[in-house]
């Protein structure tokens, strides 16, 4: 793509339509972006774009755009073709920064997040400039160019707070303080006397504040892993900054600073080192009464919130995003205070609690948020450990839970009018799914029809919060690993609680709330078969918002439960009744075909899933509504993203494992195409274990006949992947076919095959492969198939007893044995780079595996040898029959000592002997 104007004017058109809420117009136009994002210049057109078009919002529009297309494309992944020529991503680093500083600050966030993307891959070795040319603007004065490199340093650093120690990091860090720590101080103490110059200029103090805000992430960044000389050696210049900034009292402002400083003073006193500061009685009452309790207050910014803009407020609060709110640092400062001082804590707090419950008891219409920030404090007071799974899992022995629970918090769950002071009940039930397992279970039991009539509250937070309670509490376990609450506990509001969920999503703001839709899939989880009932009406609501969302998917965790709501509806009722699969095609089928055709790429993963679900519901025949999509699956463009791989793969193994003798006869001339997906597949060191287990599933279920012109190729391409890409993944898998191969077509056909590719290749893949590494196979049903096939090869190939292969008899036999009782091998060489399975490169739909769409672990070899040991010993007998005395002095003479003992194990419990 040249760089010139016509093409700057089929960009501007095409950004035009993408914000087209007509999917007829918008769709079109994505699809073309996608196509011509390969081409040189793509890039460097949407930042002339974004700094030189007089339309505002195809500026922000274009840095939107450029800001995903790095994301999608800057990693460069092993295997796969570099998606940004060389000459692109040099023009991108040399002008990115500059642009990014000179951009209004929307523009600015975006190309700051592209910087930080690069940054992630490039810096230090690929872009070393980048921290010079940042410090560099600090002299400017200009504090939107300086807060703009303060935000792009904040997103380059902060991951240095959760990387573990290493060499590396070491040298990184060390590379940035080198560059960057003595500027940083020197604007941090100019910022401060700036501070103090317009101290009566509102509007300047905002953005001046704004700097010390990100001052201060970038000082707690970089101090974080240990602390460096540097700032060792500086330490009075920041401690009495901030010394002074905890001490400010302008009433001009309300900034994040506040919690920036509590958050500093939590993490010191949490510290053994500092505790002798906080020991005194005074200095702890004075931080609990001018610190503490004036920030636990529900300021009116919350109030706002929890009104106008409730999902932020619910991000916040329950996803513990409200990292730099006052209130979060208090609770913060309040568990980091109760580490060494919880007693004397408990004393001073208990007496606040108290007395904000009387203030609110004397007026609740006017003093409500007394009572809020009592449950707030008891919480903060209480909880010593939390985990995302089970709530509160350690408290504060001296604060009675229960007790709050009944006199407190139990009276707003009942009140009458669940619409009445939302916040505290909002509070209320916040304070049952965090206590949840420090609650008695028939206090969670009284909760449960209360939080269901709270499903239908007009407050967006206070239904989430409902759903969220119900949600977690369905997944709490008792004893014997069964959920704590059981359907029959249940069954009293099960039909409540259903049309609740369902007619909650029909509330104003919440249409796509997931945390609504995570709880109708719990529920569904929960009751099991007591949902087919109800099931005919809830498909057809549930169908109908699988619609409407796949005309413009917006929320990928909504989307991703409702998939996990259809699977269980179907997994449920055809468990019941199988042969109702089909009224679930029947309506689903048309929206699945909406999605496919439009190419909802969000979708497309999760409706794979679900027609294997489908599909393997059916007895052993492929309905002639699958086989007529069977030609479109093998197209080459939907393998080339890869979240469509691992979906797509399990449905053709659904096909082939219904119908290997359908697709054999009636789609024949398919099969070509099918193992061009799997040589696509074995080629991808990220994808080549699903390419086996395309290729184990054709080998097990179609018709030898089908395929045996292909075999040799078949073997080819795989040794010709073992020769230019060994890993220990690619080994193992291999390891799987060969010897599915053997258990399906026999030992000798094995030998022939390898022999015929090129003479004595058995011997070598025996020698180099099967035997050094068999003991890296992991899982039951792997080591079976490996245990099988060997033992074929061992006592059903006569080249393995009158050859030159003969020799390699007894190792193989030790390396089997060492399969059975030797641990596994889980070691990697030091030098194979090997890719996790999961890391998909750049930002791709990525593949989301439905839950509740789980497939079965599948025993090809399956009740035919139920333990492969006897198999051995009773293979082996046969063989010592067939040629008397071989056996035994094979075994006496090359077989180690401890080896002979388990095979006479073996050869016990199988009731034979060797002859």
């Amino acid at each position: 793509m040249e760089l010139n104007d016509a093409n700057l004017q089929t960009l501007t058109e095409f950004l035009q339509k993408t914000l087209d809420p007509d999917p007829s117009v918008r769709r079109p136009a994505e699809k073309f972006l996608e196509s011509v994002e390969g081409n040189q210049n793509y890039p460097i057109l949407l930042l002339t774009l974004l700094e030189k078009s007089q339309d505002n919002v195809i500026r922000v529009c274009a840095a939107v755009t450029f800001k995903n297309y790095i994301k999608r494309n800057w990693r460069i992944v092993e295997d796969e073709p570099n998606k940004i020529s060389e000459p692109d991503r040099t023009a991108i680093k040399a002008n990115i920064v500059n642009l990014m500083l000179s951009s209004p600050e929307q523009i600015q966030k975006q190309l700051s997040d592209a910087i930080s993307i690069i940054g992630r891959e490039d810096f230090p070795q690929k872009w070393p400039d980048l921290l010079r040319e940042m410090v560099n603007r600090f002299q400017s004065g200009d504090f939107h160019i300086i807060n703009g490199v303060l935000r792009t340093a904040h997103s380059l650093f902060k991951r240095y707070r959760h990387e573990f120690k290493s060499n590396e990091l070491w040298i990184e860090i060390k590379l940035v303080l080198d560059t960057f720590a003595k500027p940083l101080t020197e604007l941090f103490k100019a910022t401060i006397e700036l501070c103090q110059t317009h101290s009566t200029d509102v509007n300047a103090l905002k953005v001046l504040f704004s700097s010390l805000t990100l001052i201060s992430k970038l000082f707690y960044s970089l101090n974080f892993q240990d602390l460096p000389e540097f700032f060792e050696d500086n330490m009075d210049t920041w401690m009495a900054n901030f010394h002074s900034l905890l001490n400010l009292d302008n009433k001009l402002l309300q900034t994040d600073l506040v919690s920036n400083a509590i958050q500093f003073l939590a993490s010191v006193c949490e510290r053994p080192h500092y505790k002798h500061l906080f020991e005194d009685q005074n200095t702890l009452t004075s931080i609990c009464e001018k610190v503490i309790v004036p920030n636990m207050e529900f300021r009116s910014a919350d109030e706002e919130a929890f009104e106008d803009n409730s999902e932020e407020y619910i991000r916040r609060d329950l996803e513990g995003s409200d990292i730099d709110t006052r209130r979060r640092a208090a609770c913060d400062l309040v568990r980091g205070l109760c580490k060494f001082f919880e007693g004397p804590v408990t004393g001073i707090f208990s007496g606040y609690v108290n007395s904000m419950l009387g203030e609110y008891a004397k007026n609740p219409g006017v003093n409500w948020k007394h009572k809020d920030a009592a449950i707030y404090l008891v919480t903060s007071l209480a909880s010593k450990a939390q985990t995302q799974k089970h709530g509160i899992t350690q408290a504060n022995e001296l604060v009675n839970l229960t007790e709050f629970f009944v006199n407190h918090i139990l009276t707003d769950l009942k009140s009458p009018n669940v619409n009445e002071f939302p916040v505290l009940k909002a509070d209320a039930i916040k304070y049952v799914m965090i206590f949840r397992s420090q609650l008695p279970k028939e206090q969670l039991l009284q909760a449960v029809p209360l939080l269901v009539a709270h499903l239908q509250t007009e407050s967006t937070v206070q239904h989430t919060y409902a759903a969220h309670a119900l949600e977690r509490l369905f997944t709490m376990r008792g004893p014997n690993n069964s959920t704590l609450i059981s359907p029959t506990e249940i069954a009293p509001f099960t039909e409540q609680l259903l049309n609740n969920l369902f007619k909650a999503l029909a509330l104003p703001g919440s249409s796509e709330n997931e945390y609504i839709m995570k709880a109708i899939m719990r529920s569904f989880s929960l009751l099991q078969e007591a949902i087919v009932p109800y099931i005919p009406t809830l498909i057809g609501q549930l169908t109908h918002k699988l619609l409407l969302v796949s005309k413009n998917p917006s929320k990928p965790h909504f989307n991703h439960y409702l998939f996990e709501s259809l699977c269980l509806s179907i997994r449920i009722t055809c468990k019941a009744n199988s042969a109702t699969v089909g009224s679930f095609e029947e309506a689903l089928f048309p929206v699945f075909t909406e999605i496919l055709q439009n190419d909802v790429q969000e979708f497309v993963p999760y409706v794979f899933q679900v027609m294997s679900l489908l599909l393997e519901i059916h007895s052993d025949t492929i309905p002639p509504s699958y086989m007529a999509l069977f030609p479109h699956l093998l197209q080459p463009v939907l393998w080339e993203r890869t979240g469509n791989i691992p979906p797509l793969v399990r449905l053709l193994q659904a096909y082939l494992q219904k119908g290997g003798s359908t697709i054999a006869t009636s789609a024949a001339d398919k099969i070509p195409g099918l193992l061009g997906v799997f040589q696509k597949l074995i080629a991808s060191k990220a994808n080549d274990h699903q390419g086996f287990y395309l290729l184990n599933s054709i080998i097990e279920h179609m018709p030898p006949e089908s395929i045996t012109q292909y075999r040799k190729q078949i073997f080819i391409l795989l040794f010709q992947r073992l020769q230019s890409s060994k890993t220990t993944k690619f080994i193992k898998s291999f390891l799987v076919f060969i010897n599915l191969y053997c258990v399906k077509y026999g030992a000798i056909a094995l030998q022939e095959i390898f022999d015929n590719i090129q003479p004595k290749m058995f011997g070598m893949v025996l020698e180099k492969i099967v035997i050094p590494d068999v003991q890296k196979i992991s899982g039951q049903v792997e080591k079976k198939i490996c245990a099988v096939g060997i033992t074929k090869i061992l006592t059903e190939c006569p080249a393995m007893m009158d050859t030159e292969y003969t020799k390699l008899w007894s190792p193989l036999l030790q390396a089997l044995i060492g399969l059975f009782e030797l641990p596994e091998d889980d070691s990697i060489p030091d030098d194979e780079h090997f890719i996790d399975i999961e890391d998909t490169p750049g930002y791709q739909t990525a593949f989301s595996q439905l839950a509740f769409a789980g497939k079965k672990e599948h025993d090809p070899i399956g009740d035919a040898v139920s333990n492969p040991k006897i198999l051995l010993a009773q293979s082996l007998h046969k063989l010592s029959t067939a040629c008397p005395g071989r056996v035994p002095s094979m075994l006496s003479t090359s077989l180690n000592a401890e080896a002979l003992q388990f095979l006479q194990g073996y050869l016990q419990a199988a009731s034979v002997q060797l002859v």
